[in-house]
């Protein structure tokens, strides 16, 4: 199985983030946007600090009664979210993701700096790439045209 920095090489880099002192309203345009279903929440030293995704929106403004343009991303976020690396595993996000009910992963470094992002849609994708290439080659073998 290969790892975070193989979907990194083909899904690219680019994240979307949000400052912590950020409105839920900033944020939400942001998602839309981007069409994404969450942003990592970076401070001024372009720390990871947080999560903010359209689960917290859900649960922590919406059901709440709170007002979207009053509400602070810090009031809101998921903080120190859960983190791979590049070297980290797919089979172990995946168990990450699975475990903890998660549906995005921030890629840092050893210093907590933002390298990328992934999505349980990113793994899912690599792991059925994956599986097709091994089956065409067993078929390619079994025809004997490999």
């Amino acid at each position: 199985m290969g790892t975070v920095r193989d979907i990194l090489q083909v899904k690219g880099h680019a994240v979307y983030s949000v400052h912590p002192d950020n409105t839920v309203f900033e944020a939400l345009s942001v998602l839309v946007e981007k069409n994404v279903g969450a942003l990592i929440v970076l401070n001024d030293q372009d720390q990871v600090v947080g999560i903010f995704s359209e689960r917290d929106y859900a649960r922590k403004v919406i059901v709440k009664g709170r007002a979207s343009k009053d509400t602070r991303i810090i009031e809101v976020m998921t903080e120190d979210p859960f983190t791979v690396t590049e070297n980290d595993s797919i089979e172990d996000c995946m168990v990450k993701m699975t475990d903890k009910h998660i549906r995005h992963l921030p890629v840092t470094d050893e210093r907590n700096r933002l390298l990328g992002m992934i999505s349980i849609g990113d793994v899912v994708k690599n792991i059925i790439d994956e599986q097709r290439y091994i089956i065409n080659n067993l078929e390619g073998y079994i025809k004997g045209t490999r």
